[in-house]
């Protein structure tokens, strides 16, 4: 169904293109800016950062908007098919891409960010050990693989270098600039990456225990060497919801790893997580303190960057988990 909305929207602006007339329109000049459409409000941070004002990002999706459920509208197919380079995160979170790029006519450069990562296979609740990784070199796409690459720094390094590389080809003419903005990022990526470490080394083992509303922190548990109890929804994605069994399940497990919190995130609600918060008698993390799992918070805020958002995600962590 949602193939075939994407193709009625895409016809639709076909012929509305066709209305018109194109007979003597103005080349684009040589100086400007490159026209990137970016995915996820993370990787438009990236790019936003690597491309600086020599790029003009369109960003899909908004903040606080759940990524593993998205339909394309018509202004996304749009501005696709008018971009010369789109970039995506990759290892499958934008399921609905291809078919919109086909959609839209798009004849660029699309972009994978996460070429070179090593992914996480499955999920915990597959029953992957606590903080260990499966790993599966240059796979980009798949259900199999956890999308939630960015939640380590290490591999954010990775994602902006691959953007930087698509865009000094994109724009040889800026390449010096791309090159220059990469490692001036990169290296606010190195103090990111470190101050977690640091403020996770003040935190006794025995306390870093994580419960979340879904499966999305993977790579982060496992850079900063956490205990990953549960997740309110057993899945990387959205889509899947407890059974009556797996909520008792995570309430006795909460209790008996003597877990202090359980932590929502922005772009999920939080009643459920608040109901088993108090059947296991543990504290809530929510609202203004709310983890940024597969979002960023609004631009121009704190939290609208991916180091502002990692930021908070840190301090909020540390903070209950130390109370």
């Amino acid at each position: 169904m949602k193939a075939l909305g994407i193709l009625a929207v895409s016809a639709a602006l076909i012929t509305l293109a066709g209305c018109g007339s194109d007979d003597g329109a103005a080349a684009a000049p040589e100086d400007a800016a490159l026209s990137v459409v970016a995915t996820t409000p993370e990787v438009a941070d990236f790019v936003r950062n690597i491309g600086g004002d020599k790029v003009a990002v369109t960003q899909i999706i908004k903040p606080n908007v759940d990524p593993h459920d998205y339909e394309p509208t018509p202004a996304d197919i749009k501005a696709i098919g008018e971009a010369k380079v789109v970039v995506k995160n990759g290892v499958g979170l934008e399921a609905w891409l291809d078919q919109t790029i086909t959609s839209a006519g798009f004849k660029g450069t699309v972009v994978d960010s996460s070429q070179g990562v090593t992914l996480r296979e499955g999920g915990h609740e597959h029953g992957e050990e606590e903080g260990g990784q499966e790993h599966a070199e240059g796979e980009a796409e798949g259900e199999d693989h956890d999308p939630h690459i960015w939640h380590d720094p290490r591999n954010a390094k990775i994602m902006v270098t691959n953007i930087e590389k698509a865009l000094a080809a994109a724009d040889p003419g800026d390449a010096t600039t791309y090159a220059k903005n990469l490692t001036d990022y990169s290296a606010k990526l190195d103090k990111l990456d470190a101050d977690n470490v640091a403020a996770f080394a003040k935190l006794p083992a025995a306390d870093r225990k994580l419960v979340t509303n879904h499966d999305a922190f993977g790579y982060y548990v496992a850079r900063y060497d956490l205990e990953f109890v549960g997740s309110v929804i057993p899945s990387l994605d959205t889509s899947a919801e407890l059974s009556a069994q797996q909520l008792t399940d995570l309430v006795n497990k909460i209790k008996a790893t003597g877990t202090k919190a359980i932590f929502t995130e922005s772009s999920l609600p939080p009643k459920t997580a608040e109901s088993i918060a108090q059947q296991a008698g543990v504290k809530v993390i929510g609202g203004e303190d709310a983890l940024y799992g597969d979002s960023l918070g609004e631009q121009g805020t704190p939290t609208g960057t991916y180091l502002g958002a990692e930021e908070h995600n840190t301090k909020v962590i540390v903070d209950a988990l130390a109370g």
